[in-house]
């Protein structure tokens, strides 16, 4: 009896403390960060959030408390910019300021601030200086990337046309054909189509980009400090992505055996012979971890978000029939049946164009966004934004409107 009521009084006096400590730290900020619902221990605003339709959650709340709100990810602070004015105020007016990576606790999994997607400060600065740098030779050189696209749309419709006619899933059709455009870039080479490796890297790809959008995978966000050693899919998404970094790994490891200085062959020996010009130089950001995380952004969201920007532009042109009729008149009017398209056709193809460009701003890529953070305490509106705050998220309106929510959390 003596034991269970000293555990007891010890759960009330902890879950006392833990009550306390959260209603003091909201008042410690009161007045510097916008308004929002009053969250719970730990747990912050999860009950005022439906994980599988978390926009709609956030629309709801933006509702009552405006553009720009707080609200609590399980312990994690949240910061809201909802609607293009607040978010162009934000990323254009103040772009220094909110530059800064925030925590993607997915991602952040494997990546932990390094690679040029994930990274902060002067690293993102040189990593995304170089391979901008790098990939526009690639691009440009060795018969430009309209070469390259070419002979992929040649190869997928060869793939088309052995289905004869039969009921498919687009989805790893054309996954293949782009990432093997950014393949030929990053590893300079392209997969044959029935690579069994190849075809298990677009499914690692696939499903642990998938997971991010689940409400498992919102949940992980939450509360990432406990779910990752826990049981559950979230599990799953990490062997993917240690799956895709152990391929980059081998991918470099090649390179390195046959490296040339004086002749860079693709993405992969540009950053190794950049390691080697730096390698004196202790402040460097060119290391193998630096290479094979970087490789690994660019060659996955080569992949990814362009493949799946085309499966929503098939899933758009099913819905709209009448859309489809008029680009299909308008690229026989321009470029026929017996001839591949080229980039100077758009220019006489205004229709097309335009509908390409609503599938881009209709589509949906990445719910969350990718995460910024303030690089220090930041003025914002009547608002005061610290440095600590961390967690930002762009992401478009589906009804039709460019609203797009930013995060920042703790």
């Amino acid at each position: 009896m003596l034991a269970s009521g000293l555990l007891l009084v010890t759960v009330v006096v902890f879950l006392s403390v833990m009550v306390l400590m959260s209603v003091w730290k909201q008042r410690k900020l009161a007045g510097k960060l916008p308004p929002g619902p009053t969250p719970l221990p730990f747990i912050g605003n999860y009950l005022q959030l439906n994980t599988e339709q978390m926009y709609d959650s956030l629309m709801k709340i933006s509702e009552r408390y405006g553009p720009v709100f707080t609200i609590h990810l399980g312990p994690r602070r949240i910061v809201v910019l909802c609607g293009q004015e607040a978010v162009k105020e934000a990323l254009v007016d103040q772009a220094e300021e909110f530059s800064g990576r925030g925590e993607q606790a997915t991602f952040d999994w494997l990546f932990k601030g390094y690679g040029v997607a994930f990274s902060s400060g002067e690293r993102a600065k040189q990593l995304r200086r170089f391979s901008i740098a790098t990939l526009r030779d690639f691009v440009v050189g060795k018969g430009g990337i309209e070469d390259r696209i070419q002979e992929e749309a040649g190869f997928l419709h060869e793939a088309f046309l052995k289905t004869n006619g039969a009921t498919i899933d687009p989805t790893f059709y054309l996954s293949r054909t782009v990432s093997n455009v950014i393949s030929s870039i990053v590893f300079g080479d392209r997969f044959d189509y029935e690579d069994k490796e190849f075809l298990s890297l677009l499914r690692m790809m696939l499903g642990s980009f998938q997971f991010t959008a689940t409400s498992m995978g919102q949940l992980y966000e939450m509360f990432s400090s406990v779910m990752k050693h826990l049981p559950g899919p979230q599990q799953q998404a990490f062997k993917e992505l240690q799956g895709l970094e152990d391929f980059i790994t081998k991918k470099v490891e090649q390179n390195q055996r046959t490296l040339d200085p004086n002749s860079p062959r693709n993405f992969i020996d540009s950053f190794l012979i950049r390691m080697l010009e730096e390698k004196k130089n202790p402040n460097t950001e060119f290391y193998m971890k630096n290479l094979v995380l970087t490789t690994l952004n660019i060659f996955f969201a080569g992949t990814e978000t362009v493949s799946t920007t085309l499966r929503y532009g098939f899933l758009l042109l099913m819905k709209h029939p009448d859309v489809a009729a008029k680009v299909h008149e308008e690229i026989d009017r321009v470029i026929g049946r017996n001839r591949q398209p080229k980039y100077e056709d758009r220019l006489k193809m205004p229709y097309t164009e335009a509908v390409i460009h609503e599938i881009q701003r209709w589509g949906d890529m990445i719910p969350m966004g990718l995460a910024r953070r303030v690089t220090k305490d930041t003025k914002f509106r009547d608002f005061l934004l610290p440095k600590v705050v961390t967690h930002p998220a762009l992401f478009l309106d589906l009804q039709n409107l460019l609203l797009a929510p930013l995060f920042l959390s703790q």
